[in-house]
């Protein structure tokens, strides 16, 4: 079995990410859950993340989430879900049905959970499969009790069941929990209920958008996703790179109004769409996935134009330039992407949103339509279409040449 560390790496180069991250090449990874992970909507950030700053690794995803399940249920389908699809690596995450959303919590249900997870690991590995556990999302629960509740220490006693069997974990409930306390806190000052932010649609279990972005960030720390994108400080003075990593300068060249470059990189930081950067204030994304950096010193006083790919990203003075600038998302127009990163990151996202789309069809087409007359013709269809999908995907998430400029701004 492959053993990858788990640890989120917060600081370090490109290198040591590529060799941390727990998903590599030829790895086809499944998501084995219950209807939070049947929505299909945590596992497309992880691919679209995987995809974009690995664009050279060839990665399978699969989603095998069944509304209703449990720890105990998804036993039965280990085989059809998982090791007929000669899965590498695995997620489970289980818990909120298996006591009933909380109606069953009492020690016969959790030594079910318990016994049903033991086996489950055990029968991964017997297939070569890395399993991670996790704990189970957070419910809208109040936080203090919550983690105190009966699921969470569930799921605790899991974890350190899964540890001692040689499998990973991820402690989903305590980093959502974390992003939950931030809601709660906004929502003070917010006195119509109805503005107030939320984590949970109306049943106060199953996630709506921000509650699955929390889980897919617990989820990419979980496996190691570093913060680091790629980082470039070049000298205005000299005309010279100082110091890249993640990514590659050249044709640089320097003078009284500023300084130009070409820049190539590894990978590409995450797009979330035009109003994604509405929930950065609960779940600080550009810090913990998506540090894209460039700093410019040397440049004499005064405002800068900053231009990547012939857009403009911004104005900035030479000491914010200095200072270092995390150029993810970062646009002078706000219904418009930033640089062609930005742009090619939008644009798979809307291609892997499709192709989640097509999969769902697939699954409702397999359950209720597979005695439909020419459903062979649909289901050779369909496979084609997801692999064409998958193609267009590599091509969006494939980095490429830019061209930056940093030069005076017009007075």
């Amino acid at each position: 079995m492959k053993i990858f560390l788990c640890a989120m790496i917060l600081v370090g180069t490109a290198a040591s990410a590529m060799a941390d991250f727990g998903l590599q090449d030829g790895d086809t990874v499944v998501f084995l859950g219950d209807s939070i992970t049947a929505a299909r909507r945590y596992d497309r950030i992880i691919e679209n993340y995987t995809l974009l700053r690995y664009p050279q690794r060839q990665v399978k995803f699969i989603n095998a989430g069944k509304g209703g399940d449990t720890m105990t249920g998804a036993l039965e389908r280990l085989q059809r879900e998982v090791f007929d699809h000669h899965a590498t690596v695995l997620t489970v995450a289980f818990g909120v049905n298996d006591i009933g959303w909380g109606m069953k919590a009492d020690e016969e249900h959790k030594a079910a959970y318990l016994n049903s997870l033991r086996t489950l690991i055990e029968r991964c590995k017997e297939h070569d499969v890395h399993v991670f556990i996790c704990s189970a999302a957070i419910t809208n629960e109040d936080p203090e009790h919550a983690e105190k509740g009966f699921l969470q220490q569930m799921c605790d006693e899991g974890l350190a069941l899964a540890k001692s069997l040689g499998a990973d974990t991820i402690d989903i409930q305590r980093s959502m929990r974390t992003v939950q306390q931030r809601v709660l806190a906004a929502n003070k000052g917010q006195k119509d209920a109805a503005k107030q932010t939320k984590l949970h649609v109306e049943d106060g279990v199953h996630l709506n958008d921000l509650g699955q972005l929390a889980m897919a960030v617990a989820i990419l720390k979980g496996l190691g996703a570093s913060a680091e994108v790629s980082a470039a400080v070049v000298d205005a003075v000299k005309g010279k790179v100082e110091t890249a990593s993640g990514c590659k300068l050249s044709g640089v060249k320097s003078g009284s109004e500023g300084i130009e470059f070409d820049r190539r990189d590894e990978g590409l930081p995450l797009n979330f769409g035009t109003f994604g950067a509405l929930n950065f204030r609960f779940i600080a994304i550009p810090e913990e996935l998506n540090r894209y950096m460039l700093t410019v010193r040397g440049l004499a006083a005064g405002k800068y134009e900053l231009r990547a790919g012939g857009r403009l990203l911004g104005k900035f003075t030479e000491k914010q330039l200095a200072a270092g600038l995390n150029i993810s998302s970062m646009t002078a127009n706000g219904w418009e992407p930033g640089g062609p990163w930005d742009a090619q990151a939008a644009a798979l996202k809307m291609v892997t949103d499709a192709r989640m789309e097509i999969v769902g069809s697939q699954s409702y087409s397999e359950a209720f339509l597979s005695a439909q007359p020419g459903i062979e013709q649909i289901r050779a269809e369909t496979k084609k279409a997801l692999e064409q999908l998958e193609v267009l995907q590599r091509q969006y998430a494939a980095p490429v040449t830019v061209h930056f400029e940093v030069k005076k701004a017009a007075e």
